[in-house]
């Protein structure tokens, strides 16, 4: 790692992003063209972009990318971006502006550079290891201890009849502890979005269900350049690996985790929903 000049490749992705902010905006409302399972797919944009940034970042950087769309190098070893052309895809393709790009460069599996472009809200937040995080050319305060009383909350994907790894029973009861403190919960339906607003202050916290590199790399990132606290659901620190994050201000992570941890097992939940 102290042979990469951070800044350097932090500054090269941001012009590579901003160059493909018309092509973004042009794209919105793009339909299905892949179908990657049960309510997930790719647009004809999804997979332009991430071919495009592929072959941009790893000619100005001499570094391999690993897409969401076509994949890469193993994300364990060595320096590699991970790249999420579209996240919140849904929202891209239905005009709502919450989806964005999200890249993050990690070494030995260890994101030290983080970048979530926004272009349908015009923000742009990144940070290298250390911090501080910067909205656009703002560097932004270190987060400061808060409640979860006075934070919104992000909360993640839902549906209340999954059964799936961390079934929908139990999502439903975290919503439901979560609004017993605070009654500002929001579902944004992108993991990027909600990790980058908790980086900035304006969430106190993120609650993901997913695990993929490319969803919680740059995010996670950036919470903690920004003096955040992330781990897994479980209260484990957070690493590619992780199958769940929960990122928050310092004092609201606390909280919202002995919350969590109040609901219980996951598994103790599988069989109250009803689909798998």
């Amino acid at each position: 790692m102290t042979s990469l000049d951070l800044d350097r490749l932090a500054a090269e992705a941001r012009v590579l992003l901003d160059g493909v902010h018309d092509r973004f905006l042009a794209g919105v409302g793009a339909p299905s063209a892949v179908a990657k399972g049960p309510d997930d797919f790719a647009t004809a944009v999804d997979l332009e972009l991430e071919r495009r940034l592929t072959a941009e970042l790893e000619d100005r950087t001499s570094i391999p990318v690993h897409g969401e769309e076509f994949g890469g190098p193993d994300l364990e070893s060595g320096a590699v971006w991970v790249l999420d052309p579209i996240d919140g895809t849904f929202n891209y393709s239905y005009g709502l502006p919450t989806a964005g790009t999200l890249l993050a460069l990690l070494v030995d599996g260890r994101p030290v550079v983080g970048l979530t472009w926004l272009p349908l809200s015009g923000h742009r937040f990144w940070a290298v290891d250390g911090g501080p995080v910067h909205r656009g050319d703002e560097a932004l305060p270190a987060l400061q201890p808060t409640t979860l009383g006075s934070s919104m909350v992000g909360f993640g994907a839902f549906n209340a009849d999954s059964r799936g790894r961390l079934p929908g029973a139990y999502r439903l009861q975290i919503l439901t502890e979560l609004s017993r403190v605070s009654s500002r919960i929001r579902m944004h339906g992108s993991t990027g979005l909600d990790l980058a607003f908790t980086a900035a202050g304006t969430l106190g916290a993120s609650l993901v269900f997913g695990h993929h590199a490319w969803d919680n790399a740059a995010g996670a990132m950036l919470v903690r350049a920004a003096g955040g606290v992330v781990t897994d659901l479980a209260g484990e620190e957070w690493t590619i690996a992780s199958r769940s994050v929960l990122a928050a201000a310092p004092g609201v992570h606390d909280e919202v985790l002995d919350l969590v941890r109040g609901v219980g097992d996951p598994d103790d939940h599988r069989s109250k929903g009803s689909r798998p």
